[in-house]
């Protein structure tokens, strides 16, 4: 089962929902890294070895972070204005739809609607 890594631009009660679906799940804002650049983000995810979950497009440049050199990228693409608990909700069923091997190492982008793997 998947750790994540929930990045700042995605709501802090996302992480509380993953956890409670049984998922181990942090916040970026729990651990002291709100402002952090994206790469110390990256870096700590893998050295935690947690997928990242971010709303960040920056995240799908696989120039920056190359597949295969993480344990998994997701970025949720989805409209400003959508409300918290449909995104949290639209979210946590693209991850439980995925299995491990969709994710580890590779880009997962998630829209209304529809998911896109980048694999490695």
């Amino acid at each position: 089962m998947s750790r994540f890594l929930v990045d700042a631009d995605l709501p802090r009660s996302l992480a509380r929902l993953l956890r409670a679906a049984g998922f181990e799940a942090e916040d970026v804002r729990d651990i002291g890294m709100r402002k952090s650049p994206d790469e110390d983000i990256f870096t700590y995810a893998v050295s935690h070895v947690f997928v990242l979950l971010s709303g960040d497009l920056d995240f799908g440049n696989i120039l920056r972070f190359p597949l295969g050199s993480h344990s998994g990228i997701i970025v949720a693409r989805f409209p400003n204005e959508i409300p918290t608990p449909k995104l949290n909700t639209a979210i946590l069923q693209a991850v439980q739809s995925l299995e491990d091997e969709d994710i580890v190492g590779n880009l997962v982008i998630v829209e209304p609607g529809r998911i896109r793997l980048r694999k490695r």
